[in-house]
């Protein structure tokens, strides 16, 4: 008969493998991809090389794992906020906006590993499969902003691409940078007023 793992024990295996992820992810946000090792990552979650590969099959393996919970993360907080129905889609796509931003500069090394650093060609292919995540939420704020006579007649989904290419291409350097880098207040602001004038919405009186 084929030896089955107990629910203790697959419990335990849970409990090391979220672990070596959260302890995984530490590392990438600390000194990116490249030098995110298997070894390193052992390293730091108290566990023996062997251990790591016991959880996942190679380094590319653990690299596509930390990437999709710190992107789907940052996601599902952003559609949160742009769903949020106490507020109109104008106001919610500049809160979504501020508050991915704001995320960002506040983690930067982490954020820095999800949109631009050099990394593994299967965390590339994840990248872009995020964008499209990304792109649908904003999508959905601007057909509801064009429906409600908000924002101007559009192709949401044109927009929704513009929108997750410029806030990315704002956000690298500065992500890039030193903690002391660009004053992240003044950057938010610039960066949400871009992206409501992107959209076309109506200046505030």
């Amino acid at each position: 008969m084929p030896y089955r793992k107990t629910p203790a024990v697959e419990d335990r295996l849970a409990a090391a493998r979220e672990h070596l992820v959260e302890q995984a992810t530490s590392v990438v946000a600390d000194a990116g991809w490249a030098n995110a090792s298997v070894t390193a990552v052992a390293a730091a979650a108290g566990m023996s090389v062997g251990s790591v590969y016991q959880h996942f099959p190679s380094k590319q393996a653990l690299a596509v794992e930390v990437f999709r919970r710190a992107s789907g993360h940052e996601v599902d907080v952003l559609g949160e906020v742009l769903r949020r129905g106490s507020r109109d889609p104008v106001e919610r796509l500049a809160l979504g906006v501020g508050v991915f931003a704001r995320r960002a500069m506040e983690r930067r090394g982490l954020a820095h590993a999800l949109l631009a650093a050099p990394a593994e060609p299967a965390v590339g292919q994840e990248r872009l499969e995020f964008r499209r995540r990304y792109r649908a939420v904003f999508a959905e704020v601007i057909r509801e902003g064009v429906d409600a006579g908000l924002l101007p007649r559009q192709d949401p989904e044109i927009t929704a691409a513009a929108l997750t290419g410029a806030i990315g291409e704002v956000l690298v350097d500065p992500l890039a940078a030193p903690a002391e880098g660009p004053e992240a207040g003044r950057l938010v602001d610039e960066l949400v007023a871009m992206s409501l004038r992107c959209a076309g919405a109506r200046p505030a009186a």
